[in-house]
């Protein structure tokens, strides 16, 4: 399995940030010469946008879709808006938390086979741009009451579901839940698997080191 693990490749000073900053889904210009790049994820990813972009200012330009990525069947019904004119170098995606979310009547929002199905529906679609590609694994939820309230399958079930996927597929991993999990106490909001500042700030390290490895491949 072709894993992007947490190396020095980058030193990098760390940036204020947060899941709900201004502009973060609002679009960039690019800078004329530098590689285009696209986060596609949820709030998480959402979180760490902005860190991630001034760490790579003078490497690419870095766009995100212009909305939380939600579950799988969110990313099929928009994948193609999403990618557009498709002249992407690179591609950082997850999808994962809403799909294992419980909803009332105790199934999850996306079940185990459909999700497998939809991420390769997924894979393809972006593969088609010629993109390099990397697939960000679902960050830890943390144990007990969260707030607001709600539910969660095991992250790590899923995890293991999109590994098999990537590997299948040859997509890299950049594997964000082994990064975080020896800080995870630290860094997530209390009852919430949303991350302060230092955390979002902490994730785009990875990311933004994962994405220069993978442009230079």
């Amino acid at each position: 399995m072709h894993r992007i693990c947490c190396t020095a490749l980058l030193s990098l000073v760390c940036c204020a940030s947060g899941f709900g900053q201004k502009g973060v889904l609002e679009p960039i210009k690019d800078r004329a010469g530098l590689p285009r790049v696209l986060l596609i994820g949820d709030s998480i990813s959402m979180g760490y946008t902005q860190p991630t972009r001034k760490l790579l200012a003078d490497k690419a330009n870095v766009h995100r879709i212009p909305a939380n990525g939600g579950p799988t069947f969110r990313g099929l019904a928009n994948i193609d808006k999403w990618l557009g004119d498709g002249n992407w170098d690179v591609i950082h995606f997850n999808w994962g938390i809403h799909d294992l979310k419980h909803q009332a009547d105790g199934t999850r929002q996306v079940e185990p086979a459909d999700y497998e199905k939809n991420l390769r529906l997924l894979v393809a679609k972006m593969k088609a741009t010629g993109a390099k590609l990397i697939w960000a694994s679902t960050t830890p939820i943390p144990k007990g009451k969260l707030n607001p309230d709600r539910t969660f399958g095991d992250e790590t079930h899923y995890n293991e579901i999109a590994a098999r996927v990537m590997t299948e597929l040859d997509v890299p991993i950049n594997d964000l839940h082994g990064y975080i999990m020896p800080r995870f106490d630290e860094l997530h909001r209390p009852q919430d698997l949303h991350y302060t500042s230092a955390g979002s700030d902490y994730l785009a390290q990875q990311v933004a080191a994962a994405i220069s490895q993978r442009l230079a491949d």
